[in-house]
């Protein structure tokens, strides 16, 4: 099969939905991937099997749907194995799975919400990477791109958990990609900035916040939030053979966000 094949994590909204349709739009057959079930521990609502479903029919018969959750690292094989199989390749890996949660200062998270958010935020980065490494070596142009956040590179009040697993994500990526040296396989995150998502409705919540428009505050020079759809320009880009020569690399896609004070 010339076509080629990726795996996208938290396939069924936002970042990772319209990474999906990118992807396709650029001639990828896409393995989508995300939960579809409620978190114990998350206050929002995950994406429904729904959402999912109509990702994979926008897609026109160049994607399939797979329920998994990502910080299980036999279920990450499991889809893997299953793609391989039937697709006979992989080319790259997209992992846009995360959940946000926070309103108490770092001392006082509990463990079930500390493990909630680094679980599916860092160690679902982890366990995909893993599962997918051995395919992606036999690639022609192998890829991993990862995405971080804003908050890879700050600290966030009263959200210590999502910062610390988004530096994380950083810092595996970096580490990843000197560990594919050689291979052929490249490594590397993107880091959006406000993006008009879900979580980012959460953060609002959060922070007790009329709307997530008040983020636009922190969203200088470019003066507005970002949509989905340009976080998974950027992404798709990174899976394409144009970006051959990028590996360990951070690319912030935040409106300058993290340039200037």
């Amino acid at each position: 099969m010339s076509q080629p094949v990726a795996i996208v994590t938290g396939a069924g909204r936002g970042i990772g939905a319209s990474t999906v349709t990118a992807l396709v739009a650029d001639g990828w057959w896409v393995a989508a991937v995300d939960r579809c079930s409620p978190h114990p521990v998350i206050a929002y609502p995950m994406a429904s099997s729904d959402d999912l479903a109509d990702v994979v029919t926008a897609a026109d018969g160049n994607a399939a749907a797979f329920e998994a959750d990502v910080s299980v690292g036999a279920a990450m094989a499991e889809v893997v194995a299953s793609v391989t199989d039937a697709r006979g390749r992989l080319d790259a890996v997209v992992c846009a799975a995360g959940v946000v949660a926070g309103g108490s200062p770092a001392w006082e998270i509990d463990d079930t919400e500390w493990d909630a958010v680094i679980g599916t935020d860092l160690t679902g980065v982890f366990t995909t990477a893993r599962a997918a490494v051995p395919a992606l070596l036999a690639a022609p142009h192998g890829r991993i791109v990862n995405v971080a956040s804003a908050a890879g590179s700050l600290g966030l009040r009263h959200m210590s958990h999502y910062a610390a697993a988004k530096h994380g994500v950083i810092g595996f990526t970096r580490s990843l990609a000197a560990d594919l040296a050689g291979t052929g396989v490249t490594a590397n995150a993107v880091s959006p900035g406000s993006t008009t998502t879900a979580g980012l409705d959460e953060s609002a919540r959060i922070y007790g916040l009329e709307s997530p428009e008040a983020f636009i505050r922190h969203q200088e020079p470019l003066g507005r939030l970002i949509a989905p759809d340009e976080i998974a320009a950027a992404i798709a880009w990174l899976c394409s053979p144009a970006s051959s020569a990028i590996t360990g690399a951070v690319l912030p896609v935040d409106g300058g966000m993290t340039a200037t004070p």
